[in-house]
C-alpha cells in the first residue's frame, strides 16, 4: 500500500531490467523484495545499487505491467515511493500500486488540468472523491461522464512529474479502493 505522496522523481536510465536513478529516494532502508510504486505502478525491487549521493534501484516489469501503463518503457523522469508502514500518516489516500488504466489529458487552464479515463475507471469517479495519477494522490472536482478535472498547485507541480503534462498526454490511472468496494458491494441495478 502506499498514500499518493511523491517522495522523489527518479528517471528510468534502462528499460529491460527496468533501472532507476532513486534521486532523493533514500534507499537505506530499502531492500531488495521490497516494493516501490513507479510512476503509479507497484514494482518489485530486485536489485539495489547505492552511490555516493543517491543510488539505482533496478525492477522486473511484466509484460501485464507493461501493457496497461504508460510511461515504464522509455527512459524519462519518474514518481517515487516507498511503501506505506503501519505507522506513517497517510496523507494522501489508500494506494495500491495497481494501475486500472491509461488515461488522456483533455485539456490545461490555468490550475485546473481536464483528462479522460477508461470506461473501467470512470464509473468509479465522484466529485471530491480521490484519484491517483501517475502515482500521484488527488482530489476530483468535477466529472461528466468519462471526462473529470482535479485542480494542480504550484507545489505539486514541482515536486512530482505532473509538470509535464499537457493536451494529450497519457497517464496511468488508479481508482480509489474505497470506492471499488462500494462498487462491488452495492446490489446489481
Amino acid at each position: 500500500m502506499f498514500t499518493g505522496i511523491v517522495v522523489a522523481v527518479g528517471k528510468i536510465v534502462r528499460v529491460s531490467p527496468l533501472e532507476v536513478e532513486a534521486g532523493a529516494l533514500g534507499l537505506r532502508d530499502v531492500r531488495v523484495g521490497d516494493s516501490v510504486m513507479v510512476q503509479g505502478a507497484c514494482l518489485t525491487v530486485v536489485k539495489k545499487r547505492v552511490v555516493p549521493g543517491g543510488g539505482r534501484l533496478t525492477f522486473e516489469v511484466s509484460a501485464e505491467t507493461l501493457e496497461c501503463t504508460t510511461g515504464l518503457d522509455r527512459p524519462g523522469k519518474v514518481n517515487l515511493e516507498k511503501a506505506l508502514r503501519l505507522a506513517d500518516r497517510l496523507g494522501g489516500h489508500l494506494v495500491t500500486g495497481h494501475v486500472d488504466g491509461v488515461g488522456l489529458v483533455t485539456g490545461v487552464k490555468g490550475s485546473v488540468y481536464a483528462f479522460r479515463a477508461p470506461k473501467a475507471v470512470a464509473r468509479f469517479l465522484a466529485p471530491k472523491g480521490s484519484i491517483c495519477i501517475d502515482g500521484v494522490s488527488l482530489t476530483v472536482n468535477r466529472v461528466r461522464g468519462a471526462e473529470f478535472d482535479v485542480n494542480l498547485i504550484p507545489h505539486t507541480l514541482k515536486v512530482t512529474t505532473l509538470s509535464r503534462l499537457k493536451p494529450g498526454s497519457e497517464v496511468n490511472l488508479e481508482a480509489d479502493l474505497v470506492a471499488r468496494y462500494v462498487q462491488r458491494a452495492a446490489p446489481p441495478r
